[in-house]
């Protein structure tokens, strides 16, 4: 039966050109939009490098002071983490970090962009970097204020070139010389807490860290737990904590900041009511609605079309028996199948869209390819779409009545 649906479709399909080009071309691009938006979650989200301890680690990025008529919010100061993170019981670690600062440095007259930012010790123990060449700075170069750096393998091809070790070489951020302790596979951009160029010890930063003694400032943190059951434990003691804070100024009567696992970090929206989280999923599920909906209609409208045009088929096969589950079950097969040819020509339109993407650096070192993961939600949109876009017109033809469809 389905074998026989299968070469009555594609008779169909080649019928009418012009409305088959149509319909492939909407489901195929809408396909390549949804897998390339798919693509770029996926990596973020599911992509753990380099911490790939996320399973027992809490995020830390901003705090927020709010009272009647004043607000004030941002990432935290090193101070911060230092007097009252570091002194919590459960984690074992804290990893502090400053934000990404821009600068220019000169080799061979050659100007070179490049992003640093300060660290503890602790960061490279809570997160998981793969090091292409040596290793990271040690607490006891990080207490001396060495001037030693981690760089990027971004960093080292664009400083050094193709010279075969870089390890004890010097680095120039912000007109100071690093000695290179260690090289990293690269990070993407879209991972704010943990990407740059060089990563340098706190205690070489110009900026007195120990003078600024508000909570404010320009620091994130992640507190790892020793194991994942202990979570629950460490955020509910950070938000206490928090809880007993001082206010910096009488303007001020609330304070806020949370601990947060990656996702719920990633999205948050500094709104207490909310992580983000619900915003940024319904977000997304308006943007899908919209992106299929205009395809789905204009599929719906064309298959319309092609029943009226196919009353007189329809309406011999109804003559001779033919019930209205059997050609409702032909119409959606054949409208799946249609569906599953522009699903095809969608993934090869993916392929070439992400590599253009990839090619094109549009986001520093965020490399997209399509995975299991996304090619199965691309055949799941295939199937949704294809039954959203074939119900109704089903439904309609089951219902014309022969009298009138031999008519037509």
């Amino acid at each position: 039966m389905f074998r026989n649906y299968f070469k009555v479709a594609i008779a169909v399909l080649k019928r009418r050109k012009f409305f088959t080009l149509i319909s492939l071309f909407g489901i195929s691009f809408t396909l390549t939009i949804l897998m390339v938006m798919t693509a770029f979650i996926d990596k973020v989200v599911n992509d753990d490098y380099p911490d790939r301890k996320r399973d027992r680690s809490l995020y830390i990025n901003s705090l927020e002071e709010t009272g009647e008529h004043d607000m004030n919010g941002g990432a935290l100061s090193f101070y911060f983490f230092d007097h009252y993170a570091r002194g919590l019981k459960t984690p074992v670690k804290v990893a502090i970090s400053s934000g990404v600062n821009g600068t220019n440095t000169y080799l061979n007259n050659k100007k070179i962009a490049v992003n640093y930012k300060y660290t503890n010790a602790d960061f490279w123990q809570v997160t998981d970097f793969d090091f292409t060449e040596g290793k990271p700075f040690s607490p006891q170069q990080v207490e001396n204020g060495e001037r030693v750096a981690v760089i990027s393998e971004d960093a080292r091809r664009a400083y050094f070139g193709d010279q075969p070790a870089v390890i004890g070489k010097y680095i120039e951020a912000d007109n100071v010389q690093y000695r290179v302790c260690g090289v990293v596979r690269n990070v993407p951009i879209t991972l704010y807490m943990l990407y740059s160029d060089i990563y340098l010890p706190y205690t070489v930063s110009k900026t007195d860290y120990r003078e600024n003694k508000t909570y404010r400032g320009n620091y994130t943190g992640i507190l790892l737990a020793a194991e994942p059951s202990d979570l629950p434990r460490m955020q509910r003691e950070y938000e206490q904590m928090v809880g007993r804070l001082p206010m910096s100024s009488p303007a001020y009567t609330h304070i806020y900041s949370h601990a947060d696992r990656f996702i719920t970090g990633f999205v948050r929206t500094g709104n207490e009511n909310s992580s983000g989280l619900v915003y940024a999923l319904t977000a997304i599920g308006i943007f899908v609605l919209f992106v299929m909906l205009l395809p789905t209609l204009n599929l719906v409208n064309i298959n319309l079309t092609r029943i009226m045009e196919r009353s007189s088929e329809i309406g011999v096969r109804k003559a001779f028996g033919a019930s209205r589950r059997t050609l409702v079950h032909q119409f959606l097969v054949e409208n799946l199948i249609l569906t599953i040819l522009g699903g095809g020509i969608g993934v090869l339109l993916s392929l070439i869209a992400l590599q253009v993407i990839n090619s094109a650096h549009f986001i520093p070192n965020l490399v997209l390819s399509l995975n299991v993961t996304v090619l199965s939600i691309a055949l799941l949109i295939c199937l949704v779409f294809g039954l959203l876009s074939g119900v109704y017109p089903a439904w309609r033809m089951s219902r014309l009545d022969v009298v009138d469809a031999l008519k037509a």
